[in-house]
């Protein structure tokens, strides 16, 4: 256990020396994703000789939408890297939302592309609107390389229909996430067509050379972190479950065994991304975080039984191999810039908590854990929680629902009873989306600055 560091000013002097906030990357990167766009823009316009007739701009509209669509899927692939400065130092879910906010734009660019662009080929053709379909048809078999894209093309749609909020709820997760991996298929299928057919490629040797630096380099990121980095990962620790124990009802701890785990270069508030070799879960991937520290032989998850996976890994057998890809995530002590902090779980995510509870360094009465459950018996990890409180000095709080099923009140106002210097802390904040956003809207109310609220979701 983490020992409590001496009390009084002296020992928040100690604490203060220790935090170090490490900004995140997220702007530099963003201005280096408009700069390509705008450099995409330049190429355009330097092969754009003119625009003055009604079928050139038609035309010319297809093919910067084109440039742009093909530039948005090389960042779309470059968003499932999984490349530690991205999961680690931005965090997933603000990569994820990344991610999804670029497939869509890419998806609109695509369908705007194919449009404009064979309507601009039915024009110089001497053909109307009314003919774009038989033009795309003439196309997809004359021009060279068309063929691959109309079926990478058709992929993005579906995979785009798929990930449409509605759809994707009602579908299972393992099922959206492989119908998901075929974007590098629809990606690879695509990529082609861009160089034979487009006129900017074509007169450009430089351009070519880049666009394939581009691929080439994201291609290099994905076999590296999706692939190599796992295998090394997995050969050098070679994990499997231990154990399977019930916290709770409907919440159970997975003990994974290992050679070396403390060297896995996991930190308190991170996750996995798991895979358990037994029959049914194969094949399915799912992100978990630590609710403990590693240790040199064991790592930790804690569950709740929501779904088909969940519910199986109860039935887990000591033995069983275990996949693991990972450490991810940004929710560590690296986003603290105060000396006191709160702690804010909702049921499960009680896990990265529980390590950052654990080891966040402080004096005591800096630390507050407040965890919500619907009872006093969904408290899961409870023991070990009180236990950390009394050796650190810190403060474990708990909101459950009354016996009459009513809510317990986490208003801005109840915060400030709580915690009358609730706008002097860093809060760090695991739960269900409609949870932390509510306990966000108060937070904000309590007079906590947005940018020292930290929160980290796993749903992707």
């Amino acid at each position: 256990m983490t020992t409590t560091i001496a009390g009084g000013r002296a020992a928040r002097r100690q604490t203060m020396r220790r935090i170090r906030p490490r900004r995140s990357p997220a702007v530099p990167l963003l201005l280096a994703v408009f700069a390509g766009a705008v450099g995409v823009l330049w190429l355009w316009w330097a092969n754009t000789p003119n625009i003055a007739d009604n079928d050139s701009r038609i035309l010319n509209a297809g093919r910067i939408t084109g440039l742009l669509a093909g530039y948005l899927m090389a960042l779309v692939v470059l968003q499932m890297a999984r490349v530690p400065a991205l999961e680690r130092r931005v965090g997933s879910d603000r990569v994820a939302r990344w991610h999804a906010m670029s497939g869509r734009y890419t998806l609109c660019l695509t369908f705007a592309h194919v449009f404009l662009i064979m309507w601009g080929y039915a024009l110089q053709a001497g053909k109307t609107l009314g003919d774009i379909v038989q033009q795309t048809i003439d196309s997809i078999n004359q021009l060279p390389d068309m063929g691959k894209a109309a079926i990478g093309t058709g992929l993005l749609v579906v995979i785009g229909l798929v990930s449409v909020g509605p759809v994707r709820r009602k579908m299972p997760y393992d099922t959206w996430y492989h119908i998901h991996l075929m974007t590098y298929a629809a990606v690879f299928l695509t990529f082609w067509h861009q160089l034979s057919t487009g006129n900017e490629f074509a007169v450009e040797p430089v351009a070519k050379t880049v666009w394939y630096g581009l691929y080439g380099t994201v291609t290099a990121l994905v076999i590296w972190y999706r692939i190599l980095t796992p295998i090394r990962l997995n050969l050098r620790h070679r994990m499997y479950v231990e154990a399977v124990i019930e916290e709770t009802p409907g919440i159970v701890s997975v003990l994974i065994g290992g050679r070396k785990l403390h060297r896995i270069g996991a930190e308190a508030g991170q996750f996995f991304r798991w895979r358990f070799l037994a029959p049914g879960m194969r094949f399915s991937s799912h992100p978990y975080s630590l609710s403990a520290n590693p240790r040199p032989e064991l790592l930790r998850i804690t569950v709740k039984a929501i779904g088909d996976h969940t519910a199986a890994l109860r039935e887990l057998r000591p033995g069983t191999k275990v996949w693991a890809e990972g450490p991810y995530g940004a929710m560590t002590a690296s986003r603290r810039s105060r000396g006191k902090v709160l702690l804010v779980a909702g049921g499960v995510g009680i896990t990265p908590m529980r390590t950052l509870f654990e080891t966040l360094p402080g004096a005591p009465g800096d630390i507050t854990l407040l965890y919500r459950a619907n009872s006093t018996q969904d408290l899961a990890l409870w023991d070990e929680l009180a236990k950390i409180a009394d050796e650190r000095g810190a403060r474990l709080m708990y909101a459950v629902n009354s016996p009459d099923g009513e809510r317990p009140d986490i208003s801005a106002e109840s915060l400030q009873r709580k915690i009358p210097d609730i706008d002097e802390h860093d809060v760090f904040m695991c739960g269900p989306n409609g949870f932390a956003q509510g306990v966000f809207e108060s937070l904000r109310g309590a007079g906590v600055p947005a940018r020292r609220i930290h929160h980290e979701s796993f749903e992707m």
